[in-house]
């Protein structure tokens, strides 16, 4: 994912937290929060980006607790110091195929929405299941069906409308894990003997749907997808704009979300 056209950089980053963050990720952050296990002390965050997940761990765990919060993209974690600021958090810039920690290292991972963009899922898997110590327990969540996320759907046909001979793809990787059964099979492939998917359904809620359209076309490497294609930007943020609130209203722009969250023990 080294491209600069699927790399959340330049302003992606600011973006994203402030008008995605609240709205998409929230939600699921919370959501992971609350399954963290009682003995959670020492906790691995894979794809932390700008920190939204961290922040929700951060607010349930003891005092004495460890995060240690992981990118590949170092600009999210730079975006994410500014917003966290807790001494229980060690920030790194990692590659979940190849994570620089020692065997058995936590007693928890966590993956919010991350997993979609490795390249190679079972080697992200098999280094999960490994910095685990035994009885040690995985939160992983993914995104289900495009279909079943209706505002990125809607973007994602606008934007495939507005080039057809050349249909910006950069949505389709987020979607791209959307099989609960699969998620299952891979975490028993890896060693997990205990690992159960629930289908979780929450409700997108921007304040204005305007600020929502520009967080997701300019909050996401699609972004740089469509300036490679030339996009006039203020047309298709308009168009993006109506659209939403034709279909989710205005203030509030509500939209309905649905995801997978794989909880598994090694």
């Amino acid at each position: 994912m080294g491209s600069e056209t699927t790399r959340f950089v330049g302003s992606v980053p600011e973006l994203y937290d402030r008008l995605l963050g609240p709205v998409l990720f929230a939600p699921y952050a919370r959501d992971l929060a609350r399954r963290l296990p009682a003995r959670a002390h020492r906790v691995l965050e894979i794809a932390a980006g700008t920190g939204v997940a961290t922040r929700e761990l951060l607010a349930v765990l003891p005092r004495d607790a460890v995060v240690v919060a992981t990118d590949l993209n170092e600009p999210m974690l730079v975006e994410a110091r500014v917003h966290v600021s807790d001494p229980r958090v060690q920030w790194h810039t990692a590659d979940a195929q190849a994570l620089p920690f020692p065997a058995g290292s936590f007693d928890t991972v966590v993956c919010q929405f991350g997993l979609m963009f490795v390249p190679d899922k079972l080697l992200a898997a098999r280094e999960m299941r490994r910095v685990l110590h035994p009885g040690g327990t995985l939160l992983v969540n993914t995104w289900n069906t495009m279909s079943h996320n209706a505002a990125q759907h809607c973007v994602h046909q606008l934007a495939s409308a507005a080039f057809p001979d050349d249909p910006p793809r950069f949505l389709e990787t987020p979607f791209s894990m959307p099989d609960p059964a699969a998620l299952v099979e891979l975490a028993r492939e890896v060693g997990f003997a205990d690992a159960h998917v629930e289908t979780v359904a929450e409700v997108a809620e921007a304040p204005v749907a305007a600020d929502f359209a520009i967080g997701l076309v300019r909050g996401v490497p699609l972004w740089h997808q469509l300036v490679d294609r030339g996009v006039d930007a203020q047309a298709f943020e308009a168009e993006v704009t109506a659209a939403l609130v034709r279909d989710f209203g205005d203030s509030p722009c509500r939209s309905p979300l649905s995801a997978h969250v794989l909880v598994a023990v090694a």
